[in-house]
């Protein structure tokens, strides 16, 4: 079984006052709806697990019913952190769940191919992260504003999500995290640490994450809307 986690429990900082970016309005639906209707729509998900603040449980699961996501099992509080968060929607996965791709509810316009391809991986390999080769200058900048030295793009990706496992690979991962008192950003670095080895799957699409207002203009034009 293939379940889905979708964390959408963040503090949205960047996006200016106490905004819920996972709430706003893109186009005629709130961001959350576009990652649970690609993971509806998408063939090789079973179940849905939406990971949220306390205060919107409840709105989320009207976000659910309104746009048609029947997948959706459960809408739980999240953690302290994003580890504490993707744990808390671990702990709801049915218990036939060998395969959990966890995917941030801020990248709207995720599509249900990128998806399929993290959860092939994460059955071959033992894992499937969504990224994007760099195509700019890297500049490693060590202090200030002086450059410190110019990195090798050729050998730098930047990840994004679904980021996709085996259910016990990512469990093991975070235990690991917890016995060594380690914050986790992301899915990814916890399986690193483990020293297990972390695949890549490209991007065709732009998978771009909604972290601050401009990014909601962007993202309206990559989905066909008017910004």
């Amino acid at each position: 079984m293939n379940t889905a986690i979708i964390v959408a429990a963040g503090k949205s900082e960047r996006m200016g006052g106490k905004v819920d970016k996972a709430f706003l309005s893109l186009g005629p639906k709130p961001v959350l709806a576009y990652s649970l209707m690609a993971f509806e729509a998408c063939a090789d998900i079973d179940a849905i697990i939406v990971v949220v603040r306390k205060d919107q449980v409840i709105a989320t699961q009207g976000v659910a019913r309104m746009f048609g996501c029947r997948k959706v099992q459960a809408v739980v509080p999240g953690g302290s952190c994003r580890q504490a968060s993707v744990r808390n929607g671990m702990k709801e996965c049915d218990p036939d769940t060998t395969i959990v791709s966890v995917h941030d509810a801020a990248r709207p316009c995720i599509t249900p191919a990128l998806i399929s391809e993290t959860i092939k991986s994460a059955k071959r390999n033992g894992s499937g992260i969504a990224a994007q080769h760099m195509t700019d200058t890297v500049k490693l900048v060590e202090k200030g504003q002086t450059v410190s030295s110019t990195l090798d793009r050729s050998k730098i990706w930047t990840v994004q999500t679904p980021q996709t496992f085996k259910y016990d690979l990512l469990a093991r991962a975070f235990d690991a995290a917890d016995i060594n008192d380690e914050t986790i950003t992301d899915e990814a670095s916890a399986v690193e640490k483990l020293g297990e080895k972390v695949h890549l799957i490209p991007s065709r699409f732009p998978n771009i994450k909604i972290t601050v207002p401009e990014d909601l203009h962007i993202a309206a034009l990559l989905l066909g809307m008017q910004a």
